[in-house]
C-alpha cells in the first residue's frame, strides 16, 4: 500500500497528469482530482490485466513492449506538453477582472485569440477524465513489468501476489487523485493562478523537455535513473 501511494509521485506520472491539470481552467479544483483519479483507474486497470496472469502464471511482460511503453509515455507527455504551448501562444489562459452584464466581478481565464471583442464561454470544453484514463493505461503497461518482477521476486505465493498487486493499484489510484487535487488547489488559488499566463509556458517546455528524455532513456539514448 505504501508502496503505490508513494509510486503516484514518479516524475513520469507528475509530468503527465499535471499538465492535464494545467490544460484545465485553473479553477476547476473537483476536476481535477477527477482527472488524477481516472488516471489512477486507467493505471491500475491495466496492472490488474497485465500483472494478474504474469502473477498467477509465474511470467514476466517482454522487454520489448515494455520498452514500447515507456517510449509510448515519453511520446505523450510530449503532446501533452505542446498541446499547453498552443494553447497558451493562443491566449487561452489570459486572465484579468471583469464583470458580464452589471454582475459581479469575477477572474477567471479566458482567450482574447479571436479578435479584441471581449467574447468567451464559462462552459469551454475541457479535457476529460477518459483522457486522463487512457494516459494512465499507457502509464500502466511501463509499470507492469517492474511490478510484476517486484512481486514474483519477493512473493512466493501466487495468491499473496495477486492480493499485493490489488492493493497497490488501489494505493496508486488514490495517491493520485490527492495529489492531482493539491495541484489543482495549487494552480487555482495563489502567486501560481495570478501569473498562470507566465507560469504555463515555463510548465509546457519543461514538460516537453522531461518527455523527450523520457523516451530517450527508455530507448537507451540518454542515461535514465527511474
Amino acid at each position: 500500500l505504501l508502496l503505490g501511494l508513494r509510486h503516484a509521485s514518479d516524475p513520469d506520472h507528475l509530468a503527465a497528469v499535471t499538465t492535464l491539470i494545467a490544460s484545465e481552467e485553473p479553477e476547476a479544483v473537483r476536476k481535477a482530482t477527477f482527472m488524477g483519479l481516472s488516471w489512477g483507474l486507467g493505471h491500475g486497470t491495466t496492472l490488474v490485466l497485465l500483472g494478474l496472469p504474469l502473477a498467477l502464471l509465474g511470467r514476466y511482460l517482454p522487454e520489448g513492449i515494455q520498452q514500447a511503453a515507456e517510449v509510448a509515455i515519453g511520446v505523450i507527455i510530449v503532446v501533452l506538453a505542446l498541446r499547453l504551448l498552443v494553447r497558451w501562444r493562443r491566449g487561452f489562459f489570459h486572465a484579468h477582472h471583469h464583470t458580464h452584464e452589471g454582475g459581479e466581478a469575477h477572474r477567471h481565464l479566458h482567450s482574447h485569440a479571436k479578435g479584441p471583442v471581449h467574447e468567451h464561454a464559462h462552459s469551454a470544453a475541457l479535457r476529460t477524465p477518459l483522457s486522463a484514463y487512457g494516459v494512465g493505461l499507457v502509464h500502466g503497461v511501463g509499470g507492469s513489468g517492474g511490478l510484476t518482477l517486484l512481486l514474483l521476486s519477493t512473493i512466493p505465493s501466487p495468491s499473496e501476489a495477486v492480493v499485493a498487486l490489488l492493493v497497490f493499484a488501489a494505493g496508486t489510484a488514490a495517491s493520485m487523485a490527492l495529489l492531482s487535487t493539491v495541484f489543482g488547489l495549487a494552480i487555482a488559488a495563489g502567486p501560481v493562478a495570478r501569473n498562470f499566463e507566465r507560469v504555463a509556458p515555463v510548465l509546457g517546455t519543461l514538460a516537453g523537455a522531461f518527455g523527450v528524455w523520457y523516451a530517450l532513456g527508455a530507448l537507451g539514448v540518454v542515461g535514465y535513473p527511474f
